[in-house]
């Protein structure tokens, strides 16, 4: 990366989020086609895209934990890909962000949260050059992405520096982007995530702030067709327990199971461990608490769809009382 300035207008290119890029990044190892799931089956089928919080369904499937006849997995491209899926109703299930949840609701989708995969603690983080604070914030380029996460970090951000909007610029980037618009002497800030934020630190970016000072805000959740809840009990209940199974595996057998997710990950088996800092992964305690109603799901649903509305991502629009459904966790 070089330090001659970057053409902004050129920077500023659809955005997309985390989980699209780090699924764009594997495509070569997404071998199963959606096209190929379109046909009526009588199976579960749970789409995802590469990312560290979803992989235990598929430490699962490696461990053979999952049932075929009950559960298959769909391997997807890109986040865009899984909601237009859960629309088509090629899908009857997903592991999405808890904002993508929302946003499907507003296309028409109505989606519940089985399962709570990870709670983002410090994976998404403000990067700012070395003689950057939080107290020197005021008038400085902070180049973020223009999505439901970047909006919460961005408001939890300025609300830590006591800044209004008006107060810093904000530039519009995408997250495969991040160490490019740092090398830039237009941006001062970016806001980002792993494993870009792993580089940049790396390579001397100072983390000024990140999503522990919002716990249990960012969350990725295993949404659900309301449609087919009661259709497909079963099989949501052995996913389910099959994620808490390979959740068992990779906190106690780790080099085990870092050995068979290296691949889909892109990682060298010994780096496994690092893609999980700052990813708090729920027990099913933890999960029933969360799921539970009025619970973590439902209190942050509500402050996030606040956020995506004064963003500008999301019309306002009433939520069900619940966005939970926590009867498919192991009793």
């Amino acid at each position: 990366m070089g330090s001659n300035p970057v053409n902004m207008h050129s920077l500023s290119t659809r955005c997309v989020s985390r989980r699209t890029l780090l699924a764009a990044s594997s495509a070569a190892l997404l071998a199963p086609t959606l096209t190929a799931c379109t046909a009526p089956v009588p199976v579960l089928r749970v789409g995802s895209v590469v990312f560290p919080g979803y992989e235990t369904l598929f430490l699962a499937r490696e461990l053979d934990l999952l049932d075929a006849h009950q559960v298959r997995l769909v391997e997807l491209l890109s986040n865009t890909d899984t909601l237009r899926a859960l629309a088509a109703e090629q899908l009857e299930a997903a592991a999405l962000t808890l904002d993508e949840l929302l946003a499907a609701r507003a296309d028409g989708v109505d989606l519940r949260a089985v399962l709570v995969f990870d709670v983002s603690a410090g994976a998404d983080v403000v990067l700012a050059k070395p003689s950057i604070s939080l107290q020197t914030l005021a008038g400085k380029r902070i180049a973020v992405e223009d999505g439901a996460m970047g909006a919460v970090m961005f408001s939890a951000l300025l609300h830590a520096a006591g800044l209004a909007p008006d107060q810093v610029r904000k530039v519009p980037m995408t997250l495969d982007r991040s160490e490019e618009f740092f090398a830039s002497p237009e941006v001062d800030l970016v806001v980002t995530a792993d494993p870009w934020a792993m580089r940049l630190e790396k390579a001397g970016a100072k983390r000024i702030f990140d999503s522990k000072a919002i716990a249990g805000r960012i969350v990725d959740v295993l949404a659900v067709r309301t449609s087919v809840l009661q259709t497909y009990g079963p099989a949501l209940r052995h996913v389910v327990a099959a994620h808490f199974a390979a959740q068992k595996v990779l906190r106690e057998s780790a080099a085990r199971a870092a050995t068979l997710m290296a691949a889909r990950l892109q990682t060298p088996a010994p780096g496994v461990a690092a893609l999980y800092r700052g990813l708090q992964l729920p027990d099913i305690a933890q999960n029933a608490a969360m799921l539970a109603p009025g619970g973590a799901i439902d209190k942050t649903a509500r402050t996030l769809q606040q956020v995506m509305v004064q963003a500008g991502l999301l019309a306002s629009s009433p939520l069900p009382p619940t966005l939970a459904e926590p009867r498919f966790l192991p009793v």
